[in-house]
């Protein structure tokens, strides 16, 4: 008898086939003496569209809301039907007793499996594999030490608690909204409460009120210090006659004395290990990442090149068990960049501390660090490479000493006026050395978004200080006000933003970067430079959504429940009443509004057909002019359609246009046209002109050449 292995991603099933000796390629699985290895293609498994439970609901109504089926039904996804029936011929082999679930370790990934499972009606013995990376070793041993499939029935609930409760809001909230207020206004169960936290901090910005303050500088030679009223003040005046008070009486003196000083030793320990939010926020500060592209990124680090851990975790702690394997991970990344920084380590037993390893802090999976694979630095994209740089130089810091310095602190008086001066002496450059020349990391409590300027205190730069002694004198060299203002808070870059998420408890590391996509694509929010905003139409819908989907707060208790259950600690049936409830009583709310919603994309053009605005709208294919009716449903191209049809003289790209006797290609500058079609002057409904753009556009598919295309169709008409 067999055991039939489930992976998530065909990659993933061709690497444990491999390891597990199943050399028989077959259309859809991979066979061997005790193993036979399927995948699935993502999810091949999803809920169901509210038209499979009544065919009224294709058309979206208000009054057909809120849509609560009493059991959600699941449906397999069409376009990778295909591998399910592959996958639901292997469940009803004889030979095959028990099915071992290698889909990702996490909450999605045993949803992947468990409704694959429930449609194909598995009811033989099933096992799961639980590994935190993909390396041989990391698969030989995850067999080796399979789990019952059934210590994961609570994540399983938890996964369909979550899917199930996204459903009920956001497709219930987004048709309640886009009926209500006919246009396009996407809500979530997430993505709402996030997209109120950046229109509060848009609030902020533009409330804020800036105001002129003043700061005291004096220079004694061979370094400054800054006028402070105290040790406790913040260095700022606010008052050009009080910042010229202290100018004058510091002038007046002439000469400075050294009234206190103070050296003390500090240190700094190293930064903690990453999890994939601090992993988010660190590349987007430093490479300029997005946090989808280091999601991205990252997961072929962990998938293809099987040199980093599992991604999608939340702990920035390693578990004890794997203590002994440490010094053949710094061994693997010995290499390059790299070599002289893990040598230094290897020659001595590592310091393995309390910040490294915690059981107690590690759920399903520990940090991301490197694995035991060896790596050729010449085999990655310049975006793994940077990314994998990062995760490198954080995991030998982890090994390293800390930081220590001599600061000192000295307060210099001139005419009763006190400076205040800090000066740093290194002493060991510990784990800041794994960062020589390079960008050393943020400090976890460094967020840096509050645009008011700080105190002067804060911003006080650390310098050399001469030899200095209490009593005393010192040159006064210059002493000079300088006008600053205070600046609003800064906007949210992706950085920031994710901190905040986290803070609210808004989603999983594994969603967070999707959830901002999500906001992009539905133009909620913007990229302005390296900062997100909300667009018109976002601060438009914050205003229409229900007051309590906005709250962060009711989104965080909501994730907190679905991690008790994921824990066994939850009840699945009293949370999903729970969104029932909500689902229906904000449908009821938005039923009940009087708020309008004006088309923040009017244009100044109306619709043809039935003379409403139109609004512009942007899409794969350019701008496109709409009619703001969504009923009526009129289109067209704002700006002419690039065919990938070349001109025969210039070789530009020609433009597709509508004339009397039908679709045609143009090239302007040449004045060169060329008929598509319909030369019996007929016109081409809206089904063929969507094929003639698909058919000359750059999304065409690579299978049959341009001219094969052309000549078809070409041919297809004339025969009619």
């Amino acid at each position: 008898m067999k055991s039939l292995v489930l992976a998530e991603k065909p990659s993933v099933a061709k690497e444990i086939a491999r390891v597990l000796g199943c050399g028989g390629k077959q259309k859809g699985y991979f066979e061997g003496p005790k193993y036979v290895v399927t995948w699935a293609l993502g999810h091949l498994v999803t809920l169901a569209e509210p038209e499979e439970y009544d065919v009224k609901f294709r058309t979206w109504n208000l009054e057909d809301l809120p849509l609560l089926p009493n059991k959600m039904n699941l449906k397999v996804i069409k376009e990778t039907s295909h591998q399910f029936k592959t996958v639901a011929h292997l469940c009803k082999r004889n030979d095959l007793n028990e099915l071992i679930i290698a889909t990702d370790a996490g909450r999605e990934g045993e949803l992947v499996a468990r409704w694959i499972m429930e449609l194909v009606h598995w009811r033989k013995p099933f096992k799961r594999l639980w590994i935190s990376s993909q390396t041989d070793k990391a698969i030989k041993d995850g067999f080796a030490a399979l789990k019952p499939g059934k210590d994961y029935n609570s994540l399983y609930a938890s996964a369909v608690c979550r899917a199930e409760a996204d459903w009920l809001i956001g497709l219930n909230m987004t048709r309640a909204l886009t009926t209500k207020y006919n246009a396009q206004l996407a809500a979530g169960r997430v993505q709402t409460p996030t997209l109120s936290i950046m229109m509060e901090r848009e609030r902020e910005i533009a409330e804020f009120q800036s105001k002129p303050y003043w700061t005291v500088s004096a220079n004694f030679g061979s370094f400054g210090g800054q006028w402070r009223e105290s040790d406790s003040h913040d260095g700022r005046l606010w008052t050009r006659e009080a910042a010229e008070a202290v100018v004058e009486r510091a002038k007046k003196a002439g000469t400075a004395k050294v009234e206190r000083m103070r050296t003390a030793e500090r240190s700094e320990p190293h930064p903690q290990a990453y999890d994939l939010t601090e992993l988010q926020r660190d590349a987007n500060r430093k490479l300029g990442f997005s946090a989808k592209q280091t999601s991205n990124v990252l997961q072929r680090l962990y998938e293809t090149h099987k040199l980093v851990t599992y991604p999608r975790t939340d702990s920035r702690y390693l578990s004890s068990d794997m203590t002994a394997t440490l010094k053949g991970r710094l061994e693997s990344v010995a290499t390059g960049p790299y070599t002289a920084l893990a040598r230094k380590l290897l020659r001595a037993p590592l310091q393995v501390t309390k910040r490294i390893v915690d059981d107690s802090k590690v759920s399903d999976h520990h940090a991301i660090i490197p694995t035991e694979q060896y790596v050729q630095l010449g085999a990655l994209t310049n975006e793994e490479r940077r990314l994998y740089d990062l995760i490198v130089r954080r995991f030998i810091a982890l090994f390293y000493p800390p930081y220590r310095y001599d600061e000192t602190g000295v307060v210099i008086v001139a005419g009763g006026m006190s400076f205040h001066a800090k000066g740093r002496i290194e002493k060991a450059a510990g784990w800041k050395e794994v960062y020589a020349g390079g960008s050393e990391p943020l400090q976890d409590d460094d967020d840096s978004e509050e645009g008011d300027g700080g105190s002067a205190r804060d911003r006080q730069p650390s310098q050399t200080l001469p030899s200095l002694s209490v009593g005393g004198s010192l040159p006064l060299k210059t002493v000079a006000a300088k006008e600053l203002r205070t600046l609003p808070p800064a906007r949210y870059t992706e950085a920031t933003l994710l901190t905040h998420m986290e803070k609210h408890g808004l989603g999983t590391p594994a969603t967070r970067a999707d959830i901002i996509e999500k906001l992009l694509s539905t133009d909620t929010i913007e990229r302005i430079r390296s900062t997100l905003a909300p667009t018109a139409k976002g601060k438009q819908l914050i205003e229409l959504v229900v007051e309590q989907l906005r709250s962060p707060e009711l989104t965080a208790a909501w994730e907190s429940e679905l991690e008790r259950i994921a824990k066994g600690k939850g009840d699945p049936a009293k949370f999903m009443a729970g969104i029932r409830t909500q689902a229906a009583s904000w449908v009821a709310e938005v039923k009940r509004e009087t708020k309008e919603y004006k088309p923040h994309n009017a244009t100044g053009s109306f619709c043809p057909e039935c003379g409403k605005p139109m609004v512009e709208i942007k899409g794969k294919r350019g701008k496109s002019l709409a009619c703001s009716d969504r009923e009526c449903g009129y289109r067209r191209h704002s700006e002419p359609v690039l065919l990938n049809k070349r001109c025969p003289q210039c070789r530009k790209k020609m433009e597709l246009h509508d004339g009397k006797a039908g679709k045609y290609a143009q090239c302007k500058p040449c004045n060169v046209i060329e008929m598509l079609g319909d030369k019996d002057g007929s016109r081409i409904n809206k089904r063929e002109q969507q094929r003639l753009v698909e058919q000359y556009s750059e999304s065409a598919p690579l299978g049959n050449s341009l001219a094969d295309k052309l000549k078809a169709a070409l041919e297809a008409k004339q025969n009619k």
